[in-house]
């Protein structure tokens, strides 16, 4: 869940981007040369070189060949986000599988450009490294660990996971966690533990399709809540959702939210743990995306404000270090129990050899490593596509700032149909997810979300050309 204490480029890089924040360094101005932060700091020129360079893949400064590094002025058009939804209040019925089934199986196929794909590149995970893990611990593998991992998962992973949370401040009590196949059926275990077929689930708006699809399953109503591209869910909004509605649970994701990106300030997630406690409201928390931020420190999750037990933290190592073990988690509070007896009654366990080989992979040390260079690489390829976006797509379109993660939420003008868009990119070959797929009343019809989790694919430029061509054709 964290790397402990930031690395020295890392908070070399915190403080100066700090600084422009505050506006003691403006657009234009020139940094510190190599040389002189060295003296001034008493760091190493390659500390100074990798955080310059982070800074550079977030955005915030630009190297001037033979000249130095200087804080880049933002384009008028980075400015310009998408604006904030108000969705109805009332609960409704959901149907978006047959719709996210096909976009989903358009990624399957791997001469389509991935602009669609809910996951990062292969090529970034150290998929070698598990390999030989993973055999190591089969070695070694006593007859007793089948059984004894049986429903709640690999003891020496589930240690592993509560060290993490231990590290960032959140204590998790021995019997709290349960290992799932992915993220996907911890949350889905959690949403069933605290509701009956006909309940009100409050989602953000808009909200990751499988958030939907799990509530079309189990014939659960789905109520939006408004919610900020950049800070998140909208608490004025909640308080009142959960005043004029008999709510069962809410479906959040405060960190880098899917597909906006939106990171809920800590004062807020604060806010939001207490005024759920107060109504006796369960939060399913979905922290897929918490280990890719781009800033020096790991955003902490709702959890961490829970005294309840309210919180069901659900995380995986999907997106962050194995894609396809299908290995993920749920310190799921006061409600362990219950989503522990329903995953013994649906799946019964997770599958030991993935569990083990990443438990082996945890101890030998690297894994914060590869955090780090896997979240440089994200940032700064989120950096390059925002550049092409406002280059080649039509004047007025609107474009989310993460702050991690590795999706933008564009909004485009309203001639642009996002759907029809989808539909003529297939047909050149490029995915995309266009926005209906993310609401219950599929209401973001000039909306997308495109994926820029694939560094170094020579293809993604070109579509990205053709994309914006298309849409501009339309508006």
């Amino acid at each position: 869940m964290t790397h402990g204490s930031p690395t020295r480029y890392e908070q070399l890089a915190d403080d100066m981007a700090q600084a422009i924040r505050e506006g003691l360094l403006e657009a234009g101005d020139r940094l510190p040369s190599v040389r002189e932060t060295c003296q001034r700091r008493g760091v190493s020129p390659s500390t100074v070189f990798q955080a310059y360079g982070l800074l550079e893949a977030r955005g915030l400064i630009e190297a001037r060949p033979r000249s130095g590094y200087y804080v880049r002025a933002p384009r008028r058009a980075s400015r310009l986000l998408p604006e904030a939804a108000v969705p109805q209040a009332e609960a409704s019925r959901v149907a978006v599988s047959a719709l996210a089934f096909e976009i989903l199986e358009s990624t399957r196929v791997p001469e389509v450009v991935p602009l669609g794909s809910a996951f990062p590149a292969p090529h970034l995970f150290p998929l070698e490294e598990l390999a030989r893990a993973g055999a190591r611990a089969m070695r070694r593998l006593r007859p007793e660990q089948i059984t004894t991992a049986l429903t709640v998962g690999d003891e020496g992973l589930r240690q592993a996971l509560r060290k993490r949370y231990a590290l960032q401040g959140v204590p998790l009590a021995a019997d709290e966690l349960v290992i799932a196949n992915g993220a996907m059926e911890a949350l889905n275990l959690c949403l069933q533990a605290v509701t009956q077929p006909g309940d009100i689930v409050v989602v953000e708006s808009p909200t990751f399709y499988a958030c939907l699809q799990a509530l079309e399953r189990l014939n659960l109503r789905a109520v939006e809540v408004a919610t900020d591209p950049r800070e998140g869910v909208v608490l004025s909004d909640l308080e009142r959702l959960l005043g004029q509605h008999q709510v069962a649970a809410c479906w959040f994701m405060p960190n880098f939210q899917n597909p906006l990106g939106a990171l809920m300030p800590l004062e807020r997630k604060r806010e939001l743990v207490d005024l759920l406690a107060k109504h006796s409201v369960p939060l399913i928390e979905d922290d897929v995306y918490g280990e890719l931020y781009a800033h020096a420190r790991r955003p902490p999750p709702a959890k961490a404000f829970d005294r309840s037990g309210g919180v069901m933290h659900c995380a995986s190592f999907s997106k962050c270090l194995a894609p396809g073990y299908r290995v993920g988690w749920a310190a799921a509070g006061r409600y362990a129990t219950d989503v522990l007896r329903l995953k013994m009654m649906t799946s019964l366990a997770t599958s030991v050899p993935p569990q083990l080989a990443i438990a082996e992979y945890l101890a030998q040390g690297t894994y914060d490593r590869h955090l780090r260079q896997l979240r440089s690489a994200l940032a700064a390829e989120q950096h390059r596509v925002r550049r092409l976006i406002e280059r080649h797509f039509p004047a007025g379109t609107r474009v989310t700032l993460p702050a991690g993660g590795y999706f933008l939420w564009l909004e485009m003008p309203p001639g642009v149909d996002a759907l029809d868009l989808h539909h003529r990119a297939m047909a050149l070959g490029i995915s995309t997810a266009p926005g209906v797929l993310f609401s219950a009343d599929r209401r973001f019809v000039h909306h997308l979300r495109l994926n820029v989790g694939y560094p170094g694919d020579a293809r993604v430029d070109p579509a990205l050309r053709q994309l914006g061509k298309l849409a501009a054709s339309m508006a």
